[in-house]
């Protein structure tokens, strides 16, 4: 536990730091944008894959169990996030690494970003949430409630870094979009156009959320669709 607990620390103040503006910019300086995303890839890489290795060999101290009313749940809602993590990763945006020069196209808010403009994070927030719920135990509160504060959180940091970097551009971004989903169409600031999203995008992220529903057991030992 406690190796997780150092683990899962690192990994998030790696993203706070690595990734702040005080950090970033000094190093970009001197080295430029493409190594410094290079290596922060890498630093974060080894942290993940220590932090799950961590999680698993941590001792189960069961403390809400696993309801079963988190598998349906997980089955309902593991879909919508595997769709907004592969639309988020496929569709430019301002939000995304380097992405600032989409805050001067026609169109600010392609795509999926009608609906959210942290797709991503939105994704990586429902997993942790359907994780957290259905796995009650220490470790699993550690490593999916850091996963979960680390979405949430990043969005307001990305927010705050694209403002003080934009300027006057990013205003024509936060006109028609919005932190939470579909805010920004609810108070007719953008309109929705589905089609516009891409099927191709929504059926990448349902065949990424069949395949991991299918070797779950295999990575995990646990089947969701199990009874």
């Amino acid at each position: 536990m406690t190796e997780l607990i150092v683990a899962v620390s690192l990994f998030v103040v790696s993203h706070v730091v690595l990734a702040g503006p005080v950090f970033r910019d000094a190093i970009t300086a001197r080295i430029g944008e493409g190594p410094f995303l290079v290596g922060y890839s890498i630093v974060a890489a080894a942290l993940g894959a220590w932090a799950v290795v961590a999680y698993g060999q941590a001792d189960a101290v069961l403390l809400w169990g696993s309801p079963d009313w988190t598998r349906p749940l997980a089955i309902i809602i593991l879909p919508v996030a595997f769709v907004l993590v592969a639309a988020g990763i496929t569709t430019p945006n301002v939000t995304a690494w380097s992405g600032e020069k989409a805050a001067t196209w026609p169109d600010p808010a392609p795509g999926i970003m009608k609906v959210t403009r942290h797709p991503m994070m939105w994704g990586f927030a429902l997993w942790a949430v359907t994780h957290l719920a259905a796995n009650g135990d220490e470790a699993s509160l550690v490593f999916f409630g850091s996963i979960l504060v680390l979405a949430l959180g990043g969005m307001v940091m990305i927010d705050a870094k694209r403002r003080r970097k934009l300027g006057e551009a990013w205003s024509r971004v936060a006109a028609v979009t919005s932190l939470v989903p579909f805010a920004a169409a609810i108070q007719g600031r953008t309109r929705m156009n589905w089609g516009e999203i891409g099927w191709w995008r929504v059926a990448l992220g349902l065949g990424a959320y069949a395949f991991f529903l299918l070797a779950h057991r295999w990575v995990t030992g646990v089947s969701i669709l199990a009874g």
